[in-house]
């Protein structure tokens, strides 16, 4: 299968990773999830990274080299990404 997208559909990955984001810092930060227990927060983060550090390999996220706005730029990705690897509820 091609990893061929259009401009639409590589904007829509991008705000998918928004939310990915999103819900990672969220998290983090207390302001979703608050009344979940640690299980399922440590969960919901270990999925949102797995989903950013699959995008992120994608030849289109490679490829693409229009700015974004946060939080599905690039940087708040990676950053979303390491802050996740080191979250332990």
């Amino acid at each position: 299968m091609s990893d061929e997208m259009t401009a639409e559909q590589i904007s829509q990955a991008f705000v998918a990773c928004g939310h990915s984001v999103d819900l990672i810092n969220g998290i983090i930060d207390g302001s979703q999830m608050a009344d979940a227990d640690a299980e399922e927060k440590q969960s919901a983060v270990d999925r949102n990274v797995e989903h950013l550090k699959i995008q992120s390999g994608k030849d289109w996220y490679e490829a693409d080299t229009e700015s974004r706005e946060a939080p599905g730029d690039k940087a708040s990705i990676a950053a979303a990404i390491t802050a996740g690897e080191a979250y332990s509820a």
